[in-house]
């Protein structure tokens, strides 16, 4: 399946049918009266974001989504019926921004949510509704009122834990199929990442979701390399997972780029909990790994953990740091509350 994490679509929510012009024609009944009903109510635009998707792909090839108008009112004071809302299916973790992305007016977190962005028209009035003392006999009517609508974008913010960042070709891909399901590309060159990765680590009864970004270079928040497009999918992690290069030519060199293009892109990510590793340290001896390492730790002032993802060196020692760094899942604290699914227990 390809990737899309961003899609320009048109919506348009129905219009209201119009109402009835009628009268009533019975037998023994001589002066009947106007019995038009009212039109139905267009149908509403509504976004709701369902597990199992994390691609806007769909998107690319059905740009143009318009919903039913109601139907027109009938004799009998009949109401028309509403048209069918049009549901559009997203991925939790997408947003919706306005035509110029200058505002967001819905953002999907969880499954199921649902949020009503264009409302249908109201149909006409008949013209029993016109009906006065002084107009026994109206014949207008109205039309119904129009709908909604506007060009929006679609943005897709991919829903992780924890976040890897780091240079091209620093080992990022090879770390998440180590520690997760992910089948991630890896080969000896620079931008093997060319889209975002989701893998889950499961550990210790518990499950996180680990997403790996393609890999940052000087300039990128001035497009340089693949730029800072995919910065967005860490956006909403709890932490970053920072590698670095142990057979780079400057190791703290690299870690500063890395940051100063967090620091660039803004959105708060230079200011997320961050976990520092050396990585590819199978290929280095001992007193190396050392020297680097401090090096590294005076640039960054912070601690660094070696680590190889392709030997399994260090691997249980990152995940412990990335999981005391998250915060309580939903099960840990419903347990620590002693709180249990359906069931009730007295004070």
């Amino acid at each position: 399946m390809h990737f899309l994490d961003q899609a320009k679509i048109f919506i348009r929510s129905g219009a209201g049918g119009g109402g009835a012009v009628s009268f009533r024609r019975e037998k023994f009944i001589e002066f009947g009266g106007p019995d038009g009903g009212n039109g139905g109510k267009g149908g509403d635009i509504v976004f709701e974001a369902v597990p199992g998707l994390n691609t806007l792909i769909d998107f690319r090839y059905t740009q143009h989504f318009r919903a039913r108008r109601g139907n027109g009112g009938s004799g009998s004071n009949r109401t028309g019926a509403g048209g069918p809302d049009l549901i559009i299916k997203v991925p939790v973790g997408t947003q919706v921004l306005s035509e110029d992305r200058e505002h967001v007016l819905a953002d999907f977190t969880r499954a199921g949510q649902r949020i009503v962005l264009l409302k249908g028209g109201d149909g006409g009035r008949g013209n029993l509704s016109y009906k006065t003392s002084t107009n026994r006999a109206p014949r207008q009517h109205g039309t119904g009122w129009p709908g909604e609508e506007m060009w929006v974008w679609l943005r897709l913010k991919l829903l992780a834990d924890v976040g890897l960042v780091g240079l091209p070709n620093a080992g990022k891909s090879t770390f998440i199929n180590a520690v997760t399901n992910a089948q991630a590309k890896v080969g000896a060159y620079a931008f093997t990442t060319t889209r975002p990765q989701l893998g889950v680590v499961s550990r210790h009864q518990r499950e996180f979701v680990v997403a790996d970004i393609p890999g940052l270079i000087e300039g990128a928040a001035e497009g340089a390399g693949i730029g800072d497009r995919f910065l967005g999918h860490i956006e909403r992690c709890q932490v970053l997972l920072h590698l670095v290069d142990a057979e780079g030519e400057d190791p703290a060199e690299a870690y500063r780029i890395v940051r100063e293009e967090l620091a660039r892109y803004g959105a708060g990510l230079s200011d997320k909990p961050e976990v520092i590793a050396l990585n590819k340290v199978d290929l280095l001896d001992a007193e190396l790994i050392a020297a680097i390492s401090a090096e590294l730790a005076a640039a960054s002032d912070a601690e660094v953990l070696p680590l190889s993802g392709a030997a399994g060196i260090g691997l249980e020692a990152v995940l412990d740091r990335l999981e005391a760094a998250l915060p309580p899942s939903r099960a840990d604290d419903a347990a620590a509350d002693g709180e249990t699914d359906g069931e009730w227990s007295p004070l």
